[in-house]
């Protein structure tokens, strides 16, 4: 890769420090004169050379050079894509630490957000769900590009930190199936007339092993170009679609593979059909265990009345009705609500289901009114909302008298879970009575958590903390309430 017009070569600095703990991204942290360093590459307890990558006024960011002193957590990564310098896979951030010590390191990152960010400590730490560390990831976005200083045709994830395309021919997260067609798309897309058109392709993989490709064209296909996708379809067993636009316009080359894709939930007798552009769980083994412990943990009576929020296409919506007597699922969008009404229908659970199509975001106390007047009453709660969090919800069950017995929060981004279990707690008295890490996707450092609410005794004034996040929040930005592992290092 070459380097910028005009920029100035850097002469580059060096520097030897004993790390002292992971950072949320997954880098050690260690301190150089008292300045907080980030170093890619290094683990607990180990002593490192890094080089100086940036330099801030309050941090570094380093990359490790040499390991002088290995942690006993340290592997040899199984990915040959995987390293630290330029080209690297960013697919990954944690495949030299033992998998094991990577659930440990979550279930800390979990823990440690609550207490910093919502001045929340859960009660039970629940036993960490694992799953499969390889072969787990049934959906993904390939980025394609047409790169002649490597080669040509260049089909992955982006390298780490770079917009660039990682030169790629295997991927060990991904199905066996979907890392061994890498070098056949890269020769498929090469002999495409709009090669240069093609921006990405989609993998979808359903429970049962059926897989779909989807391909993003900026221009119309030819019809040689069509050909060839569906011969390559029949040759390597896999399900073409074509994207034209934006998700939406996504539809199967051949309409008889327009719904064949199915995610199994085989505990509770539960098939979803979904798209391959759909929201789904990129690991189904953890999924289903992941729904299985939700369901335990909402402790469900024949005759309970549940809501679920931001059900998506009913992943828990469905599960609960088998073991609850009438749930309402709620979510933004109007064409997932018709999609979860039809896979209601397919399982043979329309009577005791509803689903309500619903700005989450803007979720307020007339809305809880309306929804307890449909319900006759709520019994329980899952919410399972994306990033950004479920902030108007928990504001208004802070408020509200009408408390259901439990509440079970899935949750992608531990920021937000704090927040809102924060909210819960200082404002309307609630008890986080579990909370622990579900390790949905090994070897990066995301974490995915979940924990239990049940209602206590509403505080009679507005606590120190309730005021300090009220004001942080404001600060902020509802939706940009965040915190390292570093502050106060």
């Amino acid at each position: 890769m070459g380097r910028r017009k005009g920029a100035r070569e850097r002469t580059p600095e060096f520097f030897t420090v004993d790390v002292e703990r992971l950072d949320q991204e997954g880098r050690g942290i260690a301190h150089v004169d008292g300045k907080v360093v980030f170093v890619q590459g290094a683990l607990p307890n180990e002593r490192v050379t890094y080089e100086r990558l940036r330099s801030k006024s309050s941090f570094d960011i380093g990359r490790v050079t040499e390991v002088h002193r290995e942690s006993v957590m340290r592997v040899t990564p199984r990915c040959p894509n995987f390293g630290l310098g330029p080209g690297s896979c960013g697919g990954c951030t944690m495949q030299h630490l033992e998998p094991s010590a990577q659930v440990a390191y979550k279930e800390r990152v979990l823990l440690d957000t609550l207490w910093r960010i919502g001045k929340v400590r859960p009660e039970l730490v629940l036993p960490p769900i694992h799953g499969p560390y390889w072969g787990y990831r049934h959906r993904a976005r390939l980025t394609v590009r047409d790169v002649a200083k490597k080669g040509g045709i260049l089909v992955g994830f982006h390298e780490k930190s770079s917009s660039y395309v990682a030169d790629m021919h295997v991927c060990p997260i991904l199905t066996p199936k979907v890392s061994a067609l890498i070098d056949p798309l890269r020769e498929l897309v090469a002999k495409l007339d709009m090669r240069q058109r093609m921006p990405q392709i989609e993998v979808s993989v359903g429970g049962d092993g059926r897989t779909a490709l989807v391909f993003r064209h900026l221009d119309p296909l030819t019809d040689a170009d069509r050909e060839r996708l569906l011969a390559f379809g029949v040759e390597k067993e896999v399900d073409i679609w074509l994207q034209p636009k934006g998700p939406e316009s996504a539809h199967a080359a051949l309409p008889e593979n327009e719904d064949k894709l199915g995610l199994e939930l085989p505990e509770f007798g539960v098939r979803i059909a979904f798209k391959p552009t759909d929201f789904t769980q990129v690991n189904h083994e953890l999924n289903e265990t992941m729904v299985s412990r939700a369901i335990r943990l909402l402790d469900l009576s024949p005759d309970a009345k549940v809501a679920d929020f931001f059900c998506g296409l009913g992943n828990f919506t469905l599960p609960i009705a088998r073991r609850a007597g009438r749930v309402i699922g709620i979510e933004g969008s109007e064409g997932l609500v018709a999609r979860a009404r039809q896979g209601a229908a397919e399982n043979g659970l329309a009577a005791k289901t509803v689903f309500r199509a619903r700005n989450l975001f803007t979720w307020c106390e007339a809305d809880w009114e309306e929804l307890q007047k449909t319900m006759g009453g709520i019994d329980r709660i899952l919410i399972d909302p994306p990033r950004e969090g479920a902030l108007a919800l928990a504001r208004v069950l802070a408020k509200t008298d009408k408390r259901p017995a439990r509440i079970v929060y899935v949750s992608c981004n531990p920021a937000t879970l704090a927040r809102d279990c924060a909210v819960l707690h200082h404002e309307g008295g609630w008890h986080i009575r579990a909370a622990g890490i579900m390790n949905m996707f090994p070897h990066t450092g995301h974490v995915e958590s979940i924990a239990l609410l049940e209602p206590g005794e509403k505080p009679a004034e507005k606590s120190v903390e309730a005021e300090e996040l009220e004001r942080r929040i404001a600060a902020e930005g509802a939706d940009n309430v965040k915190m390292t592992l570093s502050d106060g290092a």
